[in-house]
């Protein structure tokens, strides 16, 4: 039953469809919505729903999860391939929440137990909607720049990504300084054009610096400028990359790889909105927001005095966490699909995934992330001897066995988190190795690192290059 009243929401606007096989249940629900001011469609099993669905279109379904002979979990399943900006609320009435855990492990938004009073109801279906209208903002971002690096680049239906998108269109409304995170190629340059591209400056320049390709000296010239004569070589001034991107956005990649020298001017830029060139005294001032991204982990990095603190502050004003892929499992088929169509188009053929390939890929971790399924795709479609990609054509490597360490904890001991990820990133080299033949240049493009960031790893983690 549903509990006492609760105050209206006079301007609540959506189109919702609510399921239930408990009449009821399902007709008190409905009226009650309809009161709020929304746009209420009935029926009474997930067959029904799914005809439905097929014909319209809803902002958020309201679903029971004990149905036959189609149960809730399963018409949650096929609505959020159908339509993945639709929000789903699930409704369970028996006392446990077992169901309930799965369904948002699956992408439920949010769940209810029944008996559930109204204004629990209302605020939950208010707080799914507020995601659904965020994720269709990003249809109505227009031009060429939404075109090639628009949020609808960024691929995939899984909690995770859809949980992020909405986030980046969120923070896209706003001019604040955006910190990324992630392992290496799971696409945080994608999702800094993404925030460009959704924003007010989307007009303006993007500009894109890989912080470790640079040394120190170089990185502040090529950020900053110089005046001329400002070292060897200064022939004339010289305008930075700063200044280019001024009424736009720029992107720091890799910032945990720069030094504390450097840090300290990017510091100042940050706090003063102005810059000052190399070998020039005054400052020039600058309207440019700042997207940074890393891989690294960089509290530990506060603690090893190698990342200033009142920097990492600076730019953690809103972070944008990138899952790897083995957190959305659930999107290998649509970015196998979608890195194969691509192919396809290049290449003038008519490749197509088996579902033995499928499986395979589905059953890898992806240490490479996004980036290793689209070597891994593109490599199959160019070797496979027919149209058909089938599993043999899928060059997946097992991950080798960690060779034990002279430090190494304990047998039974737990683990340090560092020594895990240390492990991990070092089983990636090694199989990025084997893959390329020991060309370091394609190795650190494959794992989305520069080859100085490689080199530098390699040797931290008693990795021979050759």
């Amino acid at each position: 039953m549903i509990g006492q009243s609760a105050p209206r929401h006079a301007q609540a606007q959506g189109r919702l469809l609510v399921v239930d096989d408990q009449r009821n249940m399902r007709v008190t629900t409905a009226m009650l919505l309809r009161q709020e001011g929304y746009e209420v469609t009935e029926a009474a099993a997930a067959e029904e729903a799914l005809r439905v669905l097929e014909r319209e279109t809803f902002d958020l379904l309201l679903t029971d999860l004990r149905m036959e002979p189609v149960d809730g979990l399963e018409l949650l399943r096929r609505v959020l391939e159908s339509s993945p900006a639709t929000q789903v609320i699930v409704m369970t009435a028996y006392g446990t929440i077992e169901s309930a855990v799965e369904a948002m492990r699956l992408g439920a938004a949010d769940y209810v137990s029944k008996p559930f009073k109204e204004g629990e109801l209302l605020v939950r279906i208010e707080k799914a909607l507020e995601k659904t209208r965020l994720i269709r903002q990003v249809g109505a971002l227009t031009g060429e720049l939404r075109e090639r690096y628009g949020v609808d680049k960024i691929v995939g239906q899984s909690a995770p990504v859809r949980e992020m998108v909405a986030r980046i269109v969120r923070v896209a409304q706003t001019d604040s300084t955006v910190l990324i995170t992630g392992e290496s190629g799971t696409g945080k340059e994608l999702v800094a054009r993404a925030v460009h591209t959704a924003s007010a400056r989307a007009a303006g320049t993007f500009v894109a610096v890989n912080c470790a390709a640079l040394t120190t000296s170089l990185l502040e010239s090529e950020l900053f400028g110089h005046a001329k004569g400002a070292f060897t070589g200064a022939l004339r001034a010289r305008r930075g990359l700063y200044e280019e991107a001024n009424g736009g956005t720029i992107f720091l990649d890799e910032i945990g790889e720069t030094d504390t020298g450097f840090q300290a001017k990017l510091l100042r830029a940050l706090q003063e909105r102005e810059i000052r060139r190399v070998g020039e005294s005054s400052a020039v001032r600058v309207d440019v927001r700042v997207v940074a991204a890393t891989n690294q982990d960089l509290r530990r990095a506060i603690v090893e005095k190698r990342f200033r603190e009142d920097l990492f502050y600076r730019l953690n004003v809103v972070p944008i966490r990138v899952p790897p892929l083995r957190e959305r499992k659930a999107d290998i088929p649509l970015l196998a699909t979608h890195f194969l169509a691509r192919f396809n188009q290049r290449n003038g053929s008519r490749k197509e995934l088996s579902s033995g390939a499928l499986a395979r890929l589905e059953a890898h971790d992806f240490p490479g992330n996004v980036r290793e399924l689209e070597n891994l795709i593109e490599q199959a479609a160019a070797l496979s001897l027919s149209d058909r990609i089938a599993a043999d054509d899928i060059g997946v490597e097992p991950a080798p066995a960690p060779k034990p360490e002279a430090n190494a904890a304990s047998p039974g001991a737990p683990a340090r988190l560092s020594d895990v990820v240390d492990e991990a990133e070092r089983a990636a080299i090694r199989s990025a190795m084997a893959r390329n033949h020991g060309d370091l240049g394609a190795v650190a493009r494959e794992l989305g690192v520069s080859p100085t960031t490689l080199w530098r790893k390699s040797r931290r983690l008693g990795v021979d290059p050759s």
